[in-house]
């Protein structure tokens, strides 16, 4: 799993680091992905780009894109909740979705199948971590 150190060695530090697109793009999602509430620009590091396509053409193909409700955020330049370490999100490497329902600390009201369209694209799910954040999908290694 992706740490905030590793985003730290790689990327900078989130609140002094002048990326200068270096690694942050505005990316137009394609037409044939902009699908419900499938965003249609996203501000996110760049190695979001193909898993993103990836996952959203999954929850198209299988049949499971209603499940998303709502599109919660990308990039945040925020601290974990309640921890001192800094959240992927501040990179722009992690996603949220359906957080009304899915909130920190919540059962998931994810399907498996819905989940599965994230990690088969390289996404570790927060639904399965101990202190359960199942709204949170990150980028499985960078």
């Amino acid at each position: 799993m992706v740490t905030s150190k590793q985003c730290f060695d790689k990327f900078g530090d989130p609140l002094t680091t002048n990326d200068e697109g270096k690694y942050m793009v505005m990316w137009d999602v394609p037409p044939t992905l902009e699908i419900g509430v499938i965003p249609k620009r996203l501000y996110c590091n760049k190695l979001m780009i193909q898993p993103l396509t990836t996952a959203f053409s999954n929850l198209i193909s299988r049949n499971v894109v209603q499940e998303l409700k709502t599109w919660d955020g990308c990039f945040n330049i925020r601290k974990k909740r309640g921890l001192a370490s800094m959240s992927l999100h501040s990179w722009g490497l992690a996603i949220d979705v359906n957080a009304a329902w899915n909130g920190l600390g919540m059962e998931s009201k994810l399907s498996p199948e819905f989940v599965k369209c994230f990690t088969d694209a390289g996404f570790h799910w927060g639904g399965q971590w101990s202190r359960k954040d199942p709204m949170h999908f990150q980028l499985s290694k960078i």
